[in-house]
């Protein structure tokens, strides 16, 4: 076939490809890029909740169209250590920008702490970043919440990026006492970044939650996305909101829109 009808029947193959998946509109759906492997088990939980969410809402064996870039967690973990922050804020930016040249229409932070460069990370990548504060921020508003527990990672909890945007939003965020917030920092690095469960640490939680509901905490956010690992945000004396399954459903709502 000479090149000049080669190319014609390409064209006109794409033409007609595209008339099909108008007419099945329902099919049509957005990509969502996934900057994940901080750790890689909560990473792991994003892509079941978010094809759950996908499947729900679709039916039968539709799924998401997922696009990952799986970050090895100790370069992360050194830069966090050495407060590099603006060489981690590169970092995730060149994994979001790498996502969006792939094909992806948005791009996840799949960790609250690094969400502290997530400006930089919006800037590289190139297309709209979700972002799991605005997200939990929304829900805790939309039920009337107001002085919500923070337990987080050390970063998240003492860096105060978490907390100033909550308060723009009329969030006033409560922290753990300092010997909490290292018992917690502490459990999420040693346990349940290396896929340990322990109900010693399920037990230790409960117990700071129990010290912020009598000091007037009136909700609780999961703030790291492996504490979901640990306890059930169902099941705790205080009203309690994992950010992981928040921000997935962020993603399936932005996916799915027109």
């Amino acid at each position: 076939m000479r090149p000049k009808f080669e190319r014609y029947w390409r064209i006109r193959r794409a033409i007609q490809a595209h008339a099909l998946h108008a007419d099945l509109g329902a099919e049509i759906m957005k990509s969502i890029g996934l900057i994940g492997g901080m750790s890689w088990e909560s990473t792991a939980t994003y892509y079941r909740y978010i094809n759950e969410g996908v499947r729900d809402a679709r039916g039968g064996l539709t799924s998401a169209k997922v696009i990952l870039n799986s970050l090895d967690f100790s370069n992360v973990v050194a830069l966090q250590k050495a407060d590099q922050w603006d060489e981690a804020g590169c970092l995730l930016g060149a994994a979001g920008a790498g996502l969006a040249r792939a094909g992806a229409d948005c791009v996840l932070i799949c960790t609250n702490t690094m969400h502290l460069v997530a400006d930089k990370v919006a800037q590289l990548s190139g297309v709209p970043l979700i972002d799991i504060i605005d997200e939990t921020a929304a829900v805790l508003r939309r039920d009337g919440r107001t002085r919500p527990l923070l337990l987080a990672t050390r970063y998240t909890m003492e860096h105060g990026f978490y907390g100033k945007r909550m308060a723009a939003q009329g969030l006033e965020v409560l922290l753990p006492e300092q010997d909490d917030r290292i018992a917690v920092h502490g459990i999420i690095f040693d346990e349940l970044c290396r896929g340990t469960i322990s109900e010693a640490s399920r037990q230790r939680f409960y117990d700071v939650i129990d010290k912020a509901g009598n000091a007037g905490a009136d909700a609780v956010v999961l703030g790291c996305t492996e504490i979901q690992l640990l306890i059930n945000a169902n099941s705790l004396v205080l009203p309690g909101y994992d950010s992981t399954a928040i921000h997935a459903d962020a993603a399936v709502r932005f996916a799915l829109s027109s």
